[in-house]
């Protein structure tokens, strides 16, 4: 009995031996049914390099016109909106006691020229000391500054344009009380206009004062065409990127401070890039890639379509398309659409029936 229990389990033992190693066998050369995926065959196009930001306009001046000193609104010479010169009047306020003090203040400033006549007559004669003579100028001149201290007062009573620009709206009424510094006006420089945004810094090599700018707003049709004016000295330690200033001509003004505005600047010559469907790029942490369909050998020795995975260096993108700089040849047949189910040396089949967007203009149907 214990010689038959032996020999069936050796014999049980061989069987299984033999069908394990069976099984290993049919794993190994087990091939997965192809994926199902769409290419396109990489082709060479020259982009031109534009560098985009976004940006908001500044006027070259712009202020909210305040009060110097507080007072009685007694004369409102514009109106909101308007077009005003260097120097033209806006608002004056009431400076009937300034004008009372400055009579009072005339009258001292006579009453002391006279006395200084007299004491200047006298000392010619030898008729008083040269400190009498002293005082009455000393009292002329403090007069003097008197009248002008208050007149001085009653300049500063009649508010003026600092500069040539565009009115905004009135914030004040007749006969209304302003308190010193109280808001206005605003008064907006609007030609030239500045735009400012940032670029990063590694752009900075590819920017040049007197470079080409367009910018773009929904609130305007079509483009306005400017050049860079100054670049900031600092560069943002958060961000790492840099302020840029770009003057624009603004002739129709259509450009307003504070708009929101979408620039587009030349970085210098067109680039050779390969252009792919952004369905193709694999993004991940450690590198963007593509797959690329390709005859691969299997582990029997024979050929089948499948795919490699190549790592890519990207340019940028241009509506449904994106540039690809290096890792690409033109000719190689690229995965469109699938790339989330594939692996390095997946088996695939090509259906082109279906195409992802490649257009590097797209319109879409609900815009």
């Amino acid at each position: 009995m214990l010689a038959a229990v032996i020999t069936f389990i050796v014999i049980l033992g061989t069987v299984k031996t033999f069908q394990i190693k069976a099984a290993m066998a049919q794993g190994a050369s087990y091939q997965p049914p192809p994926e199902a995926v769409t290419t396109v065959i990489a082709k060479q196009e020259e982009w031109n390099t534009t560098l985009g930001a976004i940006g908001s306009v500044a006027a070259v001046n712009g202020v909210t016109v305040a009060a110097d000193l507080p007072g009685l609104v007694s004369e409102i010479d514009f109106t909101s909106g308007q077009y005003v010169r260097q120097g033209d009047v806006l608002i004056r306020l009431d400076t009937k006691q300034e004008r009372a003090q400055l009579a009072a203040a005339e009258a001292q400033r006579d009453l002391a020229r006279l006395g200084l006549q007299r004491t200047q007559s006298l000392l010619s004669k030898s008729l008083i000391a040269q400190s009498e003579y002293d005082t009455a100028a000393a009292t002329y001149k403090s007069a003097e500054a008197g009248v002008g201290q208050i007149t001085a007062a009653i300049a500063r009573k009649t508010i003026r344009a600092p500069f040539s620009g565009t009115l905004g709206i009135r914030q004040v009424n007749l006969g209304q009380y302003l308190a010193g510094g109280a808001p206005i006006v605003s008064l907006q420089a609007l030609q030239p206009a500045y735009v400012n945004f940032t670029v990063p810094q590694q752009e900075l090599g590819r920017l040049r004062v007197g470079g080409s700018i367009e910018v773009t707003s929904d609130g305007f049709a079509g483009t306005e065409t400017g050049r860079v004016a100054a670049f900031d000295s600092v560069v943002d330690e958060a961000t790492r990127n840099v302020r840029v200033q770009a003057i624009f001509e603004n002739r129709d003004l259509k450009l307003k401070p504070g708009m929101f505005v979408e620039a587009q600047l030349a970085r210098g010559a067109n680039t050779p890039v390969i252009t792919l469907p952004v369905s193709a790029i694999s993004y991940a942490p450690f590198g963007d890639s593509v797959f690329i369909v390709e005859d691969v050998k299997g582990p029997n020795g024979k050929s089948y379509r499948g795919v490699r995975q190549q790592f890519v260096k990207l340019s940028g993108s241009r509506g449904d398309q994106v540039g690809v700089v290096s890792g690409v040849k033109p000719g190689e047949e690229v995965v469109t659409s699938g790339v989330f189910k594939l692996r390095p040396g997946a088996a695939v089949t090509v259906n082109n029936a279906i195409q992802p967007g490649n257009n590097p203009a797209p319109k879409p149907e609900d815009s």
